[in-house]
């Protein structure tokens, strides 16, 4: 399951993108070249916002096929990144509660890979969402999901999650938008996807490899896209009322989300809806989150919907790293009003967990010089990477337990857990909860969260992680076992 160190001379090729393999899976980073400046140059930057083909379910049941490969067509220009089915993103999975997804995922890269429905909470065994799962170059693997008929509606999406090569093949753009629906759960005008990834290319479209810094902050792209394109346009009427669905699918870059002249109001966080709106200035997602807004353009004009500069810490001394203030599109007011819809007062949430407290335990995420390969940067929980074989969190089936989850690093790290959702009950920082469940949430600096965690929907196997991709492969990932 897990890959072997790698060797400088042993670059990791993602389907020919040329791009340096520098995790060693279990052991941390090892010296890397320095990557060349990208000088690539978005070919259709400010085109109107394109969504994703729909591959709808239909009587129960969507079947699909996804083909990953190198070859995608990002910021209107033809490059050597990866997509799924020649798309980065891929298609949107639309499905129902109760619904069955079949979809044979066909590796047509020069390394493994598998499939992670971020957000589904279905079974982790056999050929569902199984972390463990491993699709050799040159094979298929057919995946079948079970979605459970109560299984809330929301916004999820795919990515790849072999260990070791998780960060590479997600910003090289293994990525794709699944939706769970249940019919209108509010009035809108639109509905949109707003897939946000991050990558850097060089002047020929191949991507840049990360360098060893950059993998020991996370790395963040150059380029900063939605569903593929470079800063496109949103073209709305004054007085309608948009859905946008937000993805944070960028591999470790945090989003501060602003748009000028407008109030966000959000709707639901992780698939999860709020008891009734919640407004914002600046909405903050870390990377796998996802927020549904509401948003009402008013007067005729443009405005810049850009991530704000955010200070998520850094391995390498104050002020060494941090998300810089990106445009991410604009929104463009234009012809007659419209009458404004009323944002509605209350929404479907779900019910908060009551059941008593069975068990409280403490995990900490870690990051220090020393523990990787050759004295390198390495990165555990609790102190040991990631090994697939070993047991690290035994839990019974029906219970419900308090975590609290640490971080002994200067680096923010957001925790996240498949299959089993939570719900956040107190932080070192001193947010406000929601009381609603989500599956990643920031870990402070040096600070920590205390989680309430239902592990009463399924049995089985899976992992818990950080969702800087870089992390988890450089070993802050653990398994939690359900029985």
């Amino acid at each position: 399951m897990t890959p072997a160190p790698i060797s400088r001379r042993r670059a990791l090729v993602l389907g020919g993108l040329g791009a340096v393999g520098l995790v060693t899976g279990a052991t941390g980073w090892i010296a890397s070249a320095t990557a060349a400046p990208a000088t690539f140059l978005p070919g259709a930057s400010g085109a109107e916002l394109v969504q994703p083909p729909v591959l709808d379910s239909r009587d129960g049941r969507l079947a699909v096929e996804l083909t990953a490969a190198a070859g995608a067509r990002l910021a209107g220009r033809d490059t050597s990144a990866l997509g799924f089915n020649g798309g980065s993103p891929g298609p949107t999975l639309r499905v129902r509660p109760g619904d069955e997804l079949a979809v044979r995922l066909t590796n047509r890269l020069q390394q493994p890979t598998n499939l992670h429905t971020h957000g589904l909470r279905v079974s982790p065994r056999g050929n569902s969402d199984n972390p463990f799962v491993r699709v050799d170059p040159g094979e298929s693997f057919d995946y079948l999901y079970k979605i459970p008929a109560d299984h809330p509606a929301g916004t999820h999406w795919y990515h790849p999650h072999h260990h070791g090569m998780v960060a590479d093949q997600l910003y090289g753009g293994l990525v794709g938008g699944l939706i769970v629906d249940r019919g209108p759960d509010v009035p809108v005008t639109t509905d949109r996807l707003l897939l946000i990834t991050d990558i850097t290319l060089d002047d020929a479209g191949a991507v840049v490899p990360a360098t060893a810094t950059d993998r020991a902050n996370g790395r963040e792209g150059q380029l900063v896209l939605v569903n593929g394109q470079h800063q496109p346009t949103i073209t709305a009427a004054p007085g309608s009322t948009e859905r946008w669905r937000i993805v944070n699918a960028c591999t470790s870059r945090f989003l501060a989300l602003h748009l000028d002249g407008h109030q966000l109001d959000q709707m639901a966080l992780d698939g999860s809806f709020f008891p009734r709106p919640a407004a914002h200035d600046t909405l903050v997602l870390a990377p796998g989150n996802r927020a549904d807004l509401l948003v009402r353009p008013r007067d005729t004009g443009r405005s810049a919907l850009v991530t704000a500069a955010y200070d998520r810490g850094s391995m390498m001394g104050p002020g060494a790293t941090g998300t810089a203030s990106t445009t991410l599109a604009t929104l463009v007011t234009t012809g007659p009003p419209r009458a404004a819809a009323s944002l509605p007062a209350t929404l479907t949430a779900e019910a908060p967990v009551t059941a008593p407290v069975t068990r409280k335990r403490t995990t900490d995420f870690r990051m220090g010089m020393g523990d990787g390969m050759g004295g390198g940067m390495g990165a555990s929980i609790d102190g040991r990477s990631f090994d697939p074989n070993r047991d690290d969190q035994t839990i019974a089936f029906g219970s419900t337990e308090e975590w609290t989850v640490t971080n002994s690093s200067p680096l923010a790290h957001p925790f996240h857990i498949h299959v089993w959702p939570f719900t956040v009950t107190a932080a070192s920082d001193g947010r406000t909860t929601t009381g609603t469940p989500q599956d990643v949430v920031i870990i402070p600096p040096r600070g920590w969260v205390r989680l309430r965690i239902p592990f009463t929907t399924v049995p089985g196997r899976s992992v818990y992680h950080c969702h800087i991709l870089d992390h988890e492969d450089a070993g802050m990932m653990a398994t939690v076992v359900v029985a």
